[in-house]
């Protein structure tokens, strides 16, 4: 079985052909500014083997469309290409950031189905508009393939309502569905599946915490294998500090802002979600570089570091009151996969719960998925590299089987 995964940005489309049968990896890309002057197209054929090799276009991609039309002429193509005809492609995987309640599940796109993410574009009105280009036009596209949408929210519809609701006016859920959703979905659940292989447990056996740190970051409590707490909300705002996002704030600070700085609605939400978080604190946003500034002495680089570490260890020693008792936690994504000092500096004072982490092995570089907890560490530790192209393949392709 061949699966075309693809995840549509609002000037992007990144995509990756599977062959399911040993979940390999034929082609991966991604197409670039999408309506500007000049866009750019990219693929690389059998990526991390020794038939990997790479195509990179530079022309004009006027609309989605047009971009996945040069996609497929890519992995068409008589001389680079490796499939003769679009009809090799059995099924198409989306991936949907907000499926509001509606989805808990993957889902078989149909005319409602598409009825249904355009009712939630309120939820998520920068992410949800161009996920449906994606899937409007790969549907045109593909006309015979079974298209499946697989929801960043959907993992965390089994929390319960002592974890969703905000303690608001109920009219505000009842009529507007006003509540915390969480999101990184598709990554959170391929975490745990790998964690829970990794234990030798059956996944439905296993508490696991979560902790997904890139730019945008989020935790998960996970129980029995459902997700019972995350820290991203009703928009991905909430919760950690993150590369521009603020993270957890006094609500009351739009009014103060408003009322102190002048700033309309528009600007404190430009403000919360670009111009905060790392970036906000020492004006960088990136970790590479706050570390090589705390190396020079910058101050305000070693409180954003430390605002990040302490913000993180706060939210995961409430996860383990949440769930009493853990098997694992597993780091994921650019920073948790790649960052040492993050790592042990949010785990730093938790070893009353026992949490004994290895700093010899925490400072080897590795790819692969690995424990980094000393033999006395009741809760294990681990890194465990995302990989959501293939969570959301995965996905699809054991609901078209079904």
């Amino acid at each position: 079985m061949k699966l075309l995964i693809i995840n549509s940005g609002s000037s992007s489309i990144k995509y990756q052909l599977l062959a399911m049968e040993k979940e390999e990896v034929l082609a991966s890309g991604l197409v670039e500014r999408i309506g500007e002057a000049m866009g750019l197209i990219k693929c690389t054929f059998f990526p991390d083997s020794d038939r990997q090799h790479k195509v990179e276009k530079e022309e004009p991609v006027v609309s989605h469309n047009q971009g996945m039309l040069r996609v497929i002429d890519l992995l068409c193509d008589a001389k680079e290409g490796i499939i003769a005809d679009t009809k090799e492609i059995d099924a198409i995987g989306h991936r949907v950031v907000h499926g509001g309640e509606d989805f808990s599940d993957p889902t078989l796109i149909t005319d409602e189905v598409v009825a249904a993410i355009e009712k939630n574009i309120p939820l998520a009105p920068l992410h949800n508009p161009p996920n449906l280009d994606g899937i409007r036009v790969a549907r045109q596209l593909f006309p015979d393939a079974p298209q499946v949408a697989v929801f960043d929210t959907a993992f965390h519809q089994s929390m319960p309502s002592r974890a969703f609701l905000y303690a608001l006016p109920r009219e505000l859920y009842e009529k507007h569905r006003v509540r915390r959703y969480g999101f990184h979905g598709t990554s959170h659940a391929y975490v745990a599946a790998e964690c829970a292989k990794m234990l030798g447990k059956e996944l439905n056996t296993c508490n696991l915490i979560t902790v997904h740190l890139g730019n945008g970051s989020s935790m998960t409590a996970i129980e029995k294998g459902k997700s019972v707490d995350t820290s991203l909300g009703m928009t991905p705002l909430e919760g950690l500090v993150m590369g521009t996002r603020c993270g957890d704030v006094d609500p009351a600070l739009h009014l103060f802002l408003q009322q102190n700085l002048g700033l309309d609605l528009p600007a404190i939400d430009r403000m919360l979600n670009k111009e905060s978080g790392l970036k906000g604190l020492c004006g960088m946003n990136d970790l590479r570089d706050i570390h090589r500034a705390v190396e020079a002495g910058d101050e305000w680089a070693q409180h954003a570091l430390d605002v990040l570490c302490y913000r993180n260890r706060k939210y995961l020693a409430s996860f383990i009151a949440v769930l009493g008792q853990v098997d694992a936690i597993a780091f994921t994504a650019g920073i948790g996969e790649n960052d040492p000092v993050v790592r042990a500096e949010t785990l730093r004072g938790l070893e009353n719960f026992g949490i004994m982490l290895d700093e010899v092995k925490n400072q080897e570089r590795s790819c692969i998925a690995r424990c980094l907890s000393t033999e006395a560490s009741t809760i294990r530790i681990f890194v465990i590299p995302t990989n959501e192209e293939l969570s959301i393949a995965r996905q699809t392709a054991r609901l078209i089987q079904k």
